[in-house]
């Protein structure tokens, strides 16, 4: 196998990610990221979490994470709530509206290819992730930080669209 072919996978891969962007933000206004955020907040307990737990998660920086909730919050999808205790905690809670758009909006790519992933046999499942360890090394990109998730585009804290 040519390394023009592995090269041509990596960018179907970055393809679909990117195409599976520009559709959920034209048919439902939300980039990936902040719907992954509104998806978060379904599955935490009370609807809750807290700044800090979703700058982890999305692997971003606090001013990156605060645009998003900031947009989120404009649109009506969240609330900030204070802790009674410390005034200094604030939750970010999903509203009734927030809940009423994740019921319409699509599974992200990451969550239909985790459910593909599984139905592949565990011997199958380690192949993949050996595969890409390879491919990681011989890109010497180990120490980059990267989610869970399947994000198309990393934002800036410059990216005011995040």
């Amino acid at each position: 196998m040519e390394s023009i072919e592995i090269l041509v996978s990596i960018r179907k891969i970055v393809r679909s990610l990117n195409l599976e962007s520009k559709s959920i933000q034209k048919d439902f206004g939300l980039s990936i990221t902040q719907l992954l955020c509104l998806n978060h907040l379904q599955q935490s307990p009370d609807y809750q979490s807290t700044h800090k737990h979703l700058m982890e998660l999305l692997s971003l920086n606090s001013s990156t994470v605060t645009g998003i909730v900031n947009r989120l919050e404009k649109k009506g999808y969240v609330a900030r709530l204070p802790k009674t205790a410390d005034k200094r905690v604030t939750y970010i809670a999903l509203t009734a509206t927030g809940l009423k758009l994740l019921q319409e909006a699509p599974n992200v790519l990451h969550d239909r290819l985790a459910k593909k992933l599984a139905t592949l046999s565990e011997k199958d499942q380690h192949m993949v992730k050996k595969s890409l360890d390879i491919v990681i090394s011989a890109m010497q990109i180990k120490e980059v930080e990267a989610s869970p998730l399947l994000i198309s585009e990393e934002p800036s804290e410059v990216n005011p669209k995040e």
